[in-house]
């Protein structure tokens, strides 16, 4: 039985409701039974007050009911259901900015009215937590969702069994993913594949829920490969999202989407016992898993994370940099101290020049495997990256681990070694007193203004997304027409 301090008062004041005038009693009638005057039971039906543990026995006797239906966490009826979402709503922040008159939610207001309300409450609500989605918003729904994925060793194990059933429905056990194995898995959750190069430019994918179609492009997108993206779509699917209320939301389920993705791409088990057997051979390498599996080198290196931790106890980080050391993604359970905004954001922050990340851009030949030790304040690090060249600009993907664990990995006998001292500004910030002292009075750049940054994402469903390009999309691809049952 819910103990009464928990109370939902809405929805237990609708349940007494309910059951009062079902049994055809008056709030009069009512209070006799119970001794209570009918201005205090009025108060318990409209929620603005607690029930005694006392008198909710006397209630339920009286009503010839359990304690226990009185206090369920489900509203009786729809109705009563609407009467209490409007009635939270009413109490926002947000609707009493607007200074509207309180609405009286009387018997004569029909249930198809509480319904639009309802829905228009909710849209503004909505609509006002994703309208801009501001940069500072998504870093702080990115550290958050960060320390949540270092808690767990950024292993999702309720994932890894969605996509184990959905590689058992079909028979897949590892390997490249084939074009017609892909179709067989969409084919068994009841999905079409098609190919549309006039995909809206602010989406990756869509999913046509009436019809049972995945829209993509055929041209992959960096790491996202059309299958990726098919896989990545599903996962929102299978994983039961519901439209997002929260940037964090959005972003807590495009994390699950790409895991759900990669662990149907590669295999937890057969990804686990290559990864055992190379740690034996002391010849870890976040590479093989892009050779056994043909994904991404990317992909790879997320996959590794996945699951290193929580099957060989290796702690580890990961890093997506551009040349120019500026952060877009970065993962961490070993310790690494990454530079940080004052919000614990990671992204858009510059990394040490002296970091694996941004010293192989430096290397004669970028796209091979570079390995280096970098002596951290915070230890010293073991890193293996390697350049990934993509559409607009070249990206360096690291994956590090304490030295202690990089007696397991392939190039732990490399040469290369670094000091880096950030966040010290003399480590590599601050530049050298001589040229200092000969240009900053002497020089006038003309900085090149991340506008990105500054940008707030267009408002619609999903953030980011043109809902008006979708829907004309969907209504284009299927000429208005309605599901064959």
């Amino acid at each position: 039985m819910p103990e009464v301090e928990d109370l939902d008062l809405a929805t237990f004041g609708q349940r007494l409701r309910h059951y009062r005038r079902a049994r055809g009693l008056t709030l009069a009638e009512l209070g006799e039974r119970v001794g209570r005057a009918p201005s205090a039971l009025s108060a318990l039906e409209n929620g603005r007050r607690e029930p005694k543990l006392s008198l909710l026995r006397a209630l339920a006797d009286a009503l010839a009911v359990t304690t226990q239906e009185l206090l369920a966490r489900q509203p009786p009826n729809r109705r009563a259901e609407l009467e209490i979402a409007v009635a939270k709503a009413a109490e926002s922040p947000l609707l009493r900015q607007l200074e509207l008159p309180p609405l009286t939610l009387s018997k004569r207001v029909g249930t198809d009215v509480l319904e639009h309300v309802a829905a228009l409450y909710a849209e503004l609500e909505r609509r006002d937590a994703m309208r801009v989605a501001t940069p500072e918003e998504a870093r702080q729904a990115n550290t958050e969702l960060r320390q949540a994925m270092r808690e767990r060793g950024n292993y999702f194990a309720d994932i890894e069994k969605a996509a184990t059933r959905t590689l058992e429905q079909v028979g897949h056990t590892g390997g490249a993913m084939s074009q017609a194995m892909l179709r067989t898995i969409l084919a068994a959750h009841g999905f079409m594949l098609h190919y549309a190069e006039d995909l809206p430019w602010s989406v990756r994918s869509i999913a046509d829920l009436r019809h049972r179609r995945i829209y993509v492009r055929r041209a992959p997108m960096g790491m996202h490969t059309a299958a990726t993206i098919v896989l990545q779509t599903l996962g929102h699917v299978v994983l039961g999202h519901a439209r997002p209320e929260r940037y964090f939301d959005f972003l807590r389920q495009r994390v699950e989407a790409n895991y759900f993705a990669a662990a149907v791409l590669v295999p937890e088990h057969a990804a686990v016992a290559h990864l055992r057997q190379a740690k034996q051979d002391r010849d870890l390498a976040p590479e093989d898993l892009r050779d056994l599996f043909n994904v991404s080198y990317e992909m790879a290196c997320h996959r590794f994370t996945n699951l290193v931790t929580e099957h060989l106890g290796v702690v580890c980080h990961f890093v997506r940099n551009d040349e120019r050391g500026i952060i877009y993604k970065a993962y961490e359970n070993d310790g690494l101290a990454f530079p940080t905004d004052p919000l614990g954001a990671i992204e858009g922050q510059r990394m040490c020049r002296n970091w694996a990340g941004r010293q192989v851009f430096t290397t004669t030949d970028p796209s091979a495997i570079y390995y280096q030790y970098t002596d951290t304040p915070s230890g010293t690090h073991f890193c293996v990256s390697h350049v990934d060249p993509g559409r607009e600009r070249d990206f360096a993907i690291t994956v590090g681990v304490p030295y202690v664990e990089s007696q397991w990995f392939r190039g732990q006998d490399t040469a290369n070694r670094a000091t880096s001292r950030c966040p010290d500004p003399a480590c590599c910030r601050r530049p050298p007193a001589d040229l200092a002292q000969r240009w900053q009075h002497a020089s006038w750049p003309s900085a090149r203004a991340p506008s990105h940054v500054l940008a707030t994402l267009p408002p619609g469903s999903f953030p980011g997304v043109d809902d008006t390009e979708v829907y004309a999309f969907l209504e284009h691809h299927t000429g208005g027409a309605e599901p064959v049952e």
